[in-house]
């Protein structure tokens, strides 16, 4: 994906952030897919944050002031983003730690209306409660703007070739058309 960092003030695209902590990854595979597809159904670029790209670094800053430059280009990124997609495996019926610490250094008043898609992926269904009982909560924090349909892939919903099965990609479907409405509508009359 294109690098969508910008100067100061202007937006980033769409930027994805994943809490996968191990590779391979179900949990990066369904960051970029969402990514790739909100960026085409906006036109906007995009962009995938994951934490296991610098996690001793991450895991290391205990207060914004102390975070590296390469830290510091992924806030910047979230918080400047026209639309976020966040994706995280679920872990002992949560979000991931790091993705949770990620999320921490962000301005609590940055993301204030901001679109975004949650989404998480598990071993089995009942994981997917972390949408709605997690996710949601986090980014209403934030006063940001959760799409109404929420994306959880269990471990049987992504095949090997990563293909989505039909309530996957009908999630899916669903998010995007949502999360590219709440682009559009937010995007400045130019007429």
């Amino acid at each position: 994906m294109p690098d969508v960092r910008a100067n100061d003030g202007e937006a980033t695209g769409i930027v994805g952030i994943s809490g996968h902590v191990s590779m391979p990854s179900r949990t990066l595979w369904l960051a970029e897919h969402l990514v790739a597809r909100l960026a085409a159904a906006t036109g906007e670029p995009g962009r995938v944050h994951a934490v296991i790209d610098d996690p001793a670094g991450l895991g290391a800053t205990l207060a914004r002031e102390h975070a590296s430059a390469r830290l510091e280009g992924v806030l910047h990124d979230i918080e400047a983003s026209t639309a976020l997609v966040v994706v995280t495996p679920v872990y002992k019926g949560s979000y991931a730690g790091l993705f949770k610490h990620l999320i921490d250094l962000v301005d609590m008043k940055a993301l204030a209306g901001r679109p975004v898609i949650v989404a998480a992926t598990g071993y089995s269904e009942r994981h997917a409660g972390v949408i709605d009982h997690a996710l949601r909560p986090l980014f209403a924090f934030f006063g940001a703007v959760a799409m109404p349909t929420g994306v959880y892939a269990g471990k049987a919903d992504i095949d090997e070739q990563h293909r989505p099965g039909p309530a996957l990609e009908a999630a899916i479907g669903g998010a995007i058309a949502q999360a590219a409405h709440a682009v559009a509508a937010a995007r400045p009359n130019l007429n």
